[in-house]
C-alpha cells in the first residue's frame, strides 16, 4: 500500500509539473513587469530589417532551430569555449542574425532589467521579422525561461535535414506535438530566404549515386539551377522562392505543386495525401488560409519543450548562462 501511495504521489507531481509548464505561457505575460516589451522589440527589428531584409529568413529559422532541439528555451544562442554548442553544428552554420538578437536583448535589458528571457525574445523576433516582410502577425505567447545546456550533437541529429522524406518529416513533427498540417504550413516559411547549393546539389548531378538527376524535380528548373550550381559547388547561393525571396507570400506552394521545391523535403510534401491536399489548396486558391494557419502553427511550435519553472533562468546575456 505504501508503494502505491508513493507511485500516486509521484504521478501527481509529474502531472502538476506538466500543467505548470503548459500554463506558464500566455499572451501578455510581461504586461506588468515589462509593459513596453513588444514595442521595444519591434522597433529594433523593424530598423534592422529595413536596412537588411535578407536577415528576416535566418532570424525566423533561428526560432525553428531553437525549438526543435531541447525545445524553445534559447539553447541555440549559447556559445561554448570549445565551439561545441548548438550554433556550431553544421545545420546551424548558415544561421545569421545572432547580433540582432543581442541588440534586441540589450534594448530589452535597458527597459526591463533581468525580466525577459532570450527564448521569448526569439519568439517575438520571429513574429516581427515575418510582419516586416509583409507576412502575417499573431499573438506571441511568452513566459519561457532560458535553458542552461547547448550541445552540438543534439542539433546535428535532431534538426530535420533538407533531404528528409515524408515519413521522417511527419515523425519528426509528431514527436514535437505538431501534425501533418503544421508540417506543410511551417514549410511555407521557405517562401523567403536563400540556400547554399550544397543543400540540394545531389538532386542536380548525383541523386542516386549514378550521376543522375532527381526525377521529381521539374527538368526546366533543373537546368536553371545548374547554371547557378556547378557539380560539387558548396558555397554558391540561390533563392528558395525565386523572385520573391524577400516577401512573405504564398508562392512557395505554387512552386512545390509545379515540382519546383528546392529541397527534397519540399518535394516530399507531395508524397502524402494530407500534406498534398493542403499544399494544393493554397497553391490553386491563392493561399486562402495560409497566413492565419501560419500564425496558429507558430504558436503551437513555440510551446515545444518550454521551461517555465526553476529549471531555467533569465539570461542577462543571450550567449552565456548567468
Amino acid at each position: 500500500m505504501a508503494s502505491l501511495h508513493v507511485i500516486l504521489k509521484l504521478a501527481l507531481l509529474v502531472c502538476f509539473a506538466f500543467c505548470h509548464a503548459t500554463q506558464g505561457l500566455e499572451v501578455g505575460y510581461y504586461h506588468e513587469k515589462c509593459p513596453n516589451l513588444e514595442s521595444v522589440v519591434k522597433e529594433v527589428v523593424y530598423g534592422v530589417i529595413y536596412k537588411e531584409p535578407t536577415l528576416a529568413a535566418p532570424l525566423l529559422r533561428m526560432h525553428f532551430h531553437d525549438c526543435f532541439v531541447r525545445g524553445c528555451e534559447g539553447s541555440v544562442l549559447l556559445e561554448s569555449p570549445d565551439n561545441q554548442s548548438e550554433k556550431n553544428a553544421p545545420p546551424n552554420l548558415s544561421l545569421r542574425g545572432f547580433e540582432v538578437i543581442d541588440k534586441v536583448k540589450r534594448a530589452v535589458e535597458k527597459a526591463c532589467p533581468c525580466v525577459v528571457s532570450c527564448a521569448d525574445i526569439l519568439a517575438l523576433v520571429a513574429r516581427d521579422v515575418t510582419v516586416a516582410i509583409q507576412g502575417p502577425s499573431w499573438d506571441v505567447e511568452t513566459g519561457r525561461k532560458d535553458g542552461k545546456v547547448s550541445i552540438l550533437n543534439e542539433a546535428l541529429f535532431n534538426l530535420l535535414p533538407p533531404f528528409a522524406n515524408i515519413t521522417t518529416l511527419k515523425q519528426g513533427f509528431e514527436q514535437r506535438g505538431l501534425n501533418a498540417k503544421d508540417l506543410v504550413v511551417l514549410s511555407g516559411s521557405h517562401t523567403i530566404g536563400i540556400s547554399h547549393c550544397s543543400s540540394f546539389n545531389n538532386r542536380l548531378y548525383n541523386f542516386t549515386g549514378k550521376n543522375d538527376v532527381d526525377p521529381t524535380l521539374d527538368p526546366n528548373y533543373i537546368e536553371k539551377l545548374k547554371k547557378k550550381c556547378i557539380p560539387g559547388d558548396q558555397n554558391s547561393i540561390v533563392e528558395m522562392d525565386p523572385g520573391s525571396s524577400l516577401t512573405f507570400d504564398v508562392s512557395y506552394f505554387e512552386l512545390v505543386s509545379k515540382r519546383r521545391g528546392l529541397f527534397e523535403s519540399d518535394a516530399a510534401l507531395l508524397d502524402d495525401s494530407e500534406t498534398k491536399s493542403y499544399l494544393q489548396l493554397q497553391a490553386y486558391r491563392n493561399g486562402p488560409t495560409f497566413f492565419k494557419d501560419f500564425g496558429d502553427s507558430m504558436v503551437k511550435m513555440g510551446r515545444i519543450g518550454v521551461i517555465t519553472g526553476e529549471e531555467g533562468e533569465i539570461r542577462k546575456v543571450c550567449t552565456r548562462v548567468n
